[in-house]
């Protein structure tokens, strides 16, 4: 195995902005791998954890074997309860978009499901947001507009009755 390499601190902005860059790029396993050297030195870095959070998110459903848990791990380690609630709904939104880019059977009632979630967290974090950020509300339209687009709607409840004898 391979020992890694250690960034100096005074490097941490540079790659951080380097990090955004390869996000912006499309190439989110380069900004994450950019995060977790970050991180490494600076394991409490916020700017650092939302980098990763959102490079991790912008894989799902793209066959990159990237677990939710993973996002929602690094989610747990935000300090700003806004951020988490704003970063919760990101990552139920982008679940959402996943599925609906799946297709499999059944794939618009799970996005339903993940873009409501979503819409309940922006709502939280729109009761925590600071003053001129309405980034919460711009996500939850985006929702909306998704279910709306789509008709999506909740499962029919498919429950069962047996006959007794």
């Amino acid at each position: 195995m391979f020992e890694l390499k250690r960034l100096s601190s005074e490097a941490i902005p540079a790659a951080l902005e380097r990090a955004l860059r390869y996000r912006l790029l499309n190439e989110p396993g380069e900004a994450e791998s950019i995060c977790h050297d970050v991180l490494a030195i600076d394991p409490e870095n916020q700017q650092a954890l939302v980098m990763l959070l959102l490079a991790i998110s912008d894989r799902f459903g793209k066959g990159y074997g990237v677990g939710v848990t993973e996002a929602q791990d690094v989610l747990a380690r935000l300090r700003d309860e806004y951020e988490r609630a704003y970063y919760a709904g990101i990552i139920c939104e982008r679940r959402a978009k996943a599925q609906l880019g799946n297709g499999y059977p059944g794939a618009g009632h799970d996005a339903y499901e993940f873009l409501c979630e979503a819409m309940t967290w922006f709502e939280k974090a729109e009761t925590l947001r600071p003053p001129k950020n309405d980034d919460a509300l711009l996500h939850w339209n985006t929702c909306a507009r998704i279910i709306m687009r789509n008709q999506l709607a909740a499962r029919a409840d498919e429950t069962i009755a047996l006959e007794l004898e």
